[in-house]
């Protein structure tokens, strides 16, 4: 059984420009394909990132049972009025539903809301949970904004109390010249999700929201890398003994980042394999970025070659990002899928 937690669409059309600087998504050409024009960007999108039975095919291609949808990024950005990200958001979050209303137990869907606007993007999450999105995807920074800023609290609870889940993927990274803009897609974004989930341990933003699923695209970048080290000042030992000195509180960071979920995208299976051993396999689910990129065949190939025992590659695979939508309890794995629709 295998979910793709990481996998992202388009809507065929968004609103007429509310200004200049408002996106668009051209016609289709003869081979589907369609133009998505967001500030520089000029990107040529397969008709998959667009129709529900290419999706399903792709998916029949390589064994997969489901695919979480999740908006192409460029869509995301936060620099935009918050009026036109507004119109967007709902423009791609109805379509979103569409498409798991097509074919329900082989979609699950991320919603997007404005969130340079905390409040708007608050109110926001009502309607997208009306639409039966599963949770909603937010960048790595609000238009240069920490994830773990006050200002963001409230719809970091209101998710909560919804049971929305929040999905941190990488934006084009915040920081500054130091780094060439040919990096961005590699340094850059791995750089980015790193500060993201760095920041929501040491403002105490995800200590607040402890019921809150939050879940980071590649792996969070280098964030798992540092977590040893961000223990060891925490407590001052190593390799996870005992503390020998007065903690700060109870959980270490270490121990607050194993509630945090993290896609497998990290193409290696060394990194992978280090990723499953610090974090463990009920926080590691299986991501492609697909359409954006293709996908392994097997779609699982990286996880097989940790020849890990059954029950840890079904949660990886599957049992994780149940969990992370909220479909499945702490645990309980494969054994419910069927429950959840998603058996074949």
């Amino acid at each position: 059984m295998l979910i793709d937690s990481h996998a992202h669409f388009l809507p065929t059309a968004l609103p007429g420009p509310v200004d200049a600087a408002c996106p668009c998504i051209g016609p289709a050409a003869e081979d589907g394909s369609r133009e998505l024009t967001a500030g520089a960007l000029r990107y040529t999108a397969r008709a998959v990132f667009f129709d529900a039975e290419r999706r399903i095919g792709a998916q029949d291609a390589l064994g997969i049972d489901a695919e979480v949808l999740s908006l192409m990024p460029p869509l995301l950005d936060y620099r935009l009025p918050a009026k036109v990200s507004l119109a967007v958001h709902r423009a791609a979050n109805e379509y979103a539903a569409e498409l798991v209303a097509h074919a329900p137990d082989r979609f699950h869907a991320l919603g997007a809301v404005p969130l340079q606007d905390p409040d708007l993007a608050t109110t926001e999450l009502s309607a997208l949970h009306e639409l039966g999105l599963r949770g909603v995807e937010i960048g790595t920074n609000i238009a240069g904004a920490s994830l773990g800023e006050d200002r963001f609290h409230d719809f970091y609870a209101k998710a909560e109390r919804l049971g929305l889940a929040v999905y941190v993927h990488a934006l084009s990274p915040s920081l500054g010249d130091r780094l060439p803009a040919t990096a961005t897609g590699t340094y850059g974004f791995n750089t980015e999700s790193s500060l993201a989930a760095a920041s929501l341990l040491a403002t105490g933003t995800a200590a607040k929201f402890p019921s809150l699923r939050i879940g980071f695209s590649h792996g969070a970048g280098g964030f798992p890398l540092m977590l040893p080290r961000a223990r060891f000042f925490w407590g001052g030992s190593r390799n996870e003994e005992p503390p020998v000195r007065d903690t700060p509180g109870p959980d270490s960071p270490l121990d607050q980042a194993r509630r945090f979920f993290y896609d497998s995208l990290v193409f290696d299976a060394r990194a992978l394999r280090y990723l499953v051993d610090l974090l463990g396999p009920d926080q590691v689910m299986l991501g492609s970025d697909f359409p954006a990129m293709d996908r392994e065949s097997p779609a699982d190939a990286t996880l097989r070659a940790l020849d890990l025992p059954l029950a840890d590659h079904a949660q990886v695979a599957a049992g994780t990002c149940l969990r992370f939508l909220g479909l499945a309890e702490n645990g309980a794995g494969e054994a419910r899928l069927d429950e959840a629709g998603l058996g074949r």
